[in-house]
């Protein structure tokens, strides 16, 4: 039994989760744990095109408006009263949102968080198409992005009502999609069809 399995069957509360995450950081510099609906679980490590939509994703957000970032692996605090802690691909703010925070940080400011999915199928199918967007709508994130690259779709959640998201709509890469205020991108996804692998 993984570190990860033997724990997942363990309650545990924020500063235990923390405590764990750190643990496993200083044990293994590729782990990161992210604790969702109760239960933990780990993300897998980005391969070089993960990578790639990422930083086209970040040079798109810039041109945008400069006065935000896309924050790499930024670990946020989610789900009602903030039980649980994710690490999004991407979380998009205003640049210095996070200034003085810790690890976990608060998601107050975040207009959207990204998700580009992995080569893990089982991690992928429950934590990046379901848990999270539960957890993120509950956060009151407003606009939630899933790069989704074994469809090859890209599904842009948005409306949270605290519960779920109320509008999702789904394009094929090629197409153009808009993500929707606060974020205002009109995103051609045509690139992607190369880091679909």
């Amino acid at each position: 039994m993984s570190l990860v399995e033997e724990r997942s069957a363990v309650v545990l509360d924020q500063d235990e989760f923390e405590q764990l995450a750190r643990d496993a950081i200083r044990t293994n510099e590729s782990l990161r744990l992210e604790f969702i609906d109760g239960k933990l679980g780990a993300k897998a490590v980005p391969d070089g095109d993960h990578d790639t939509i990422i930083e086209w994703l970040t040079r798109l957000c810039m041109q945008a408006d400069p006065g935000r970032w896309l924050y790499p692996e930024r670990g946020l605090r989610v789900e009602t009263y903030r039980k649980g802690n994710a690490r999004p691909d991407g979380t998009l703010a205003p640049s210095g949102t996070f200034a003085g925070q810790g690890e976990w940080a608060s998601a107050d400011g975040v207009v959207m968080v990204v998700e580009v999915t992995s080569n893990d199928r089982d991690t992928t199918n429950q934590r990046d198409r379901v848990e999270k967007p539960r957890a993120y709508a509950e956060t009151g994130i407003p606009v939630y992005l899933l790069i989704d690259r074994e469809t090859g779709e890209v599904k842009v959640h948005s409306q949270p009502d605290g519960v779920r998201y109320e509008q999702v709509v789904t394009v094929p890469f090629g197409k153009s999609v808009t993500l929707p205020d606060p974020v205002g991108i009109e995103l051609d996804t045509a690139p992607l069809k190369d880091w679909a692998s």
